[in-house]
């Protein structure tokens, strides 16, 4: 089957070749072989392969249309809302999957906001969103993806309830909010997105990228560390550490902020190249970064970590432009800045392939059918990105297109 690329990726990816093929076949029976029936198997490939084809939307309705009318949409509006079926071990199957075939570099939490029309989905509140930069109505998601250099894929998902949807009896009843869920702060939630991904067997786990601008930084860094997580996190200017090593200005001066640190050693920066493929052409580029050896500010009796501070500038002119905090402290600076990167590879993908694939577009109301959709929009990410054909170099989706779609 042939298609121009804005077709493939208004679409998303449907299996073109036999190549393609190859790479669907082997998805669905990596992901969906621990079902125990052969109709649930039956209606999860129809789902993938609607996902997948489906023009704009990617609503149960629209997905329906595509293999068999209304008949499909009462059977597949079921199996996502109102089976049985638990979308984890499906999530750690293709997180096992990415580990073989592509070799993920790092884990990244990236924040999804979904902006809903009405109040009835589970999780809608007034919260900001930093993508645009004003106030929204809807839903707020964690992300873990598995990223490359050459791609990156959802793996597993963390929806945010604010408080009236963790004490409003009825409202989790009307949901089916699972009893385990309790109130938890934003940064609570990405963290333990992160823990749940890497409590999966068999799965190795990688550096972690987090940003941790808007939140307590050293609990956060803390949970990770006793999980044996490694992270790099995304920091702000005004975050307050002490310089541990003793040969560096800012020795023994006390708690500083990271900026004044490292304002103290644009002498020691050093430009590292790196491979962007934000825009969909793989660009050499160059940054001036260094990384100095740090702690956090601790209480007194307290044992404090050996972390590094790594600050990168755009204009050697001007303050740095991103600072992160590592407990990596063996690493080089290049590596570490190239690591860092890895998050425009998420955004890259995210915006390309991502929004077509429907991680936005659940229309339900249940806590449940949410996870198993954005589960199986995850294996369609997948599934395009995987294959051989797909062309990294395709417009993507502007965000302003998908803002006006959401309702519930």
């Amino acid at each position: 089957m042939s298609t121009s690329v804005a077709t493939r990726f208004r679409t998303v990816a449907a299996p073109r070749d036999a190549a393609d093929e190859d790479v669907y076949g082997e998805l669905c029976a990596a992901l969906f072989s621990g079902f125990p029936r052969r109709d649930q198997r039956i209606k999860a490939e129809q789902y993938l392969r609607g996902l997948l084809t489906a023009q704009g939307r990617k609503s149960i309705r629209n997905i329906a249309a595509q293999i068999g009318g209304p008949a499909a949409e009462q059977s597949l509006h079921h199996f996502i809302s109102s089976s049985t079926w638990d979308w984890r071990p499906m999530r750690a199957e293709l997180a096992r999957y990415l580990q073989q075939n592509n070799g993920p570099q790092a884990w990244v939490v990236r924040p999804m906001p979904i902006p809903k029309a009405g109040d009835h989905s589970v999780g809608v509140d007034r919260r900001f969103d930093p993508e645009r930069g004003q106030v929204f109505r809807g839903q707020q998601a964690f992300g873990v993806w598995f990223a490359s250099e050459e791609l990156s894929v959802p793996v597993n998902w963390r929806l945010f309830l604010p408080d009236p949807w963790v004490k409003d009896r009825t409202r989790r009843d009307r949901a089916e909010v699972p009893e385990g869920a309790a109130e938890e702060t934003l940064e609570e939630c990405a963290v333990n997105a992160a823990l749940d991904t890497a409590r999966w067997p068999e799965v190795t786990r990688k550096p972690l990228l987090l940003d941790i601008r808007g939140g307590a930084g050293r609990a956060a860094l803390h949970r990770l560390a006793v999980a044996g997580v490694p992270v790099v996190a995304r920091i702000g200017t005004g975050c307050r550490l002490t310089v541990a090593d003793r040969s560096l200005p800012g020795f023994g001066a006390g708690p500083l902020t990271a900026q004044q640190i490292l304002e103290s050693l644009k002498g020691l920066r050093r430009p590292v190249s790196w491979v962007d493929s934000a825009a969909g052409v793989r660009t050499s580029r160059t940054s001036l970064a260094t990384a100095v050896r740090v702690t956090l500010p601790v209480p007194a009796g307290e044992r404090q970590r050996p972390l590094l501070l790594l600050g990168e500038w755009d204009d050697p002119r001007r303050a740095p432009a991103r600072l992160w905090i590592t407990d990596l402290t063996g690493s080089a600076v290049g590596p570490l800045l190239r690591l860092t990167k890895l998050s425009r590879r998420v955004e890259r993908d995210f915006r390309a392939v991502g929004e077509g694939a429907g991680l936005r577009d659940f229309v339900g109301r249940s806590f449940r059918g949410w996870h198993r959709h954005i589960t199986l929009a995850s294996a369609a990410h997948a599934a395009t990105v995987l294959a051989p054909g797909w062309n990294t170099a395709a417009a993507p989706t502007a965000y302003g297109q998908v803002q006006g779609r959401s309702a519930g």
